[in-house]
């Protein structure tokens, strides 16, 4: 197996008496589109500006192609970093802000004129390049900040929030778009989000974050299907938190109960009341509550009843699974 490009051994980063990042290891394999997953607070923007060289660690290393980087300038770092609000240069064109870096390291004009031409034709704006920001829609400004990173070359592209500054249908074709290019370019990216949503979509994999902490990493079918503990089962999608043998618990996700009017077959069956309905297009989420007085999350696809078929909030319903359908927690 190949060395990581990214080795981060026992990390640590305080403000005061805040413990940010507290020694986290972690390894990143090449190519990889790589996400931290976490909400406000749980130290994952600290721990992607450690990686850029941005803060100093309290404690640890991080090593980034196998040589070791404490104490490396951000600027000597085979990396490069996009940000969330892009930075772009308001009175200079397109090409003048994808260039503007090779420019600072006295790259020769032709060849910064030549590798601003293609990183323009990666990210698809090479006939936009004598627009300035001001007349580029926010996909658009997106992609020239994208564009400006890749032309330097780096080994690791960083990525903080990249799609928060753009609406909800925009960026949603424009996770495809940086996923495209990733793979097309091979190189490993690194983004921070707090939405599970990005990071499920487009991740490859993905290390969710809690206090200082990470709680688990895999594969976001992994970590969605098998949960490490009750808080990652809780942050990533919807889940319903069971009782089970033992002190233990399990997480049942809403997709994986059956309604019906009828007792169903299966290994679980309870009874319950509808108390609430949310309608999600493609899905229906129901609120029910059990005569324990708990209330579990059941999700039922519309395509599958007509509108004057659906179940109504009021009616008295049954749930069933199967006895594999639910994922035993370690905590």
């Amino acid at each position: 197996m190949s060395e990581p490009i990214v080795r981060i051994e026992g990390l640590a980063k305080r403000y005061g008496p805040v413990v940010a990042v507290d020694e986290v290891d972690l390894e990143i394999e090449r190519g990889e589109l790589f996400a931290l997953l976490g909400g406000s607070g749980c130290g994952k923007t600290t721990l992607l500006r450690m990686l850029a060289g941005f803060e100093t660690p309290d404690a640890g290393r991080v090593l980034i192609d196998g040589q070791d980087m404490t104490g490396v300038p951000p600027h000597l770092r085979p990396v490069n970093m996009m940000f969330q609000s892009y930075a772009l240069f308001p009175h200079m064109t397109v090409a003048d802000n994808v260039g503007y870096g090779l420019r600072r390291e006295g790259v020769a004009r032709a060849e910064t004129d030549r590798r601003v031409v293609e990183a323009l034709e990666q990210v698809r704006l090479a006939d936009l390049a004598r627009r300035r920001p001001s007349q580029l829609s926010g996909g658009q400004r997106q992609r020239v900040a994208l564009a400006r990173a890749l032309v330097k070359r780096p080994k690791l592209l960083l990525l903080d929030e990249p799609l928060a500054a753009l609406d909800r249908k925009l960026r949603e074709g424009t996770r495809f778009e940086l996923v495209r290019l990733q793979e097309e370019l091979g190189l490993t990216f690194v983004m921070v989000t707090h939405d599970q949503d990005e990071a499920m979509s487009m991740a490859s994999r993905m290390a969710v974050m809690d206090a200082g902490r990470i709680v688990q990493v895999g594969s976001p079918h992994e970590v969605y299907e098998r949960p490490a503990s009750r808080f990652v089962a809780d942050f990533i999608g919807i889940a319903n938190i069971l009782p089970a043998a033992e002190g233990r618990w399990l997480a049942l996700r809403p997709e994986k109960i059956v309604l019906s009017t009828a007792r169903p077959d299966t290994a679980h069956a309870v009874a319950g009341q509808i108390i609430d309905i949310a309608y999600e297009g493609g899905r229906s989420l129901h609120r029910v509550a059990l005569d324990d007085g708990s209330v579990m999350m059941v999700a039922t696809a519309n395509i599958a009843r007509t509108p004057d078929g659906s179940f109504r909030r009021g009616e008295t319903i049954w749930l069933g699974w199967a006895a594999d359908a639910g994922h035993p927690l370690d905590t």
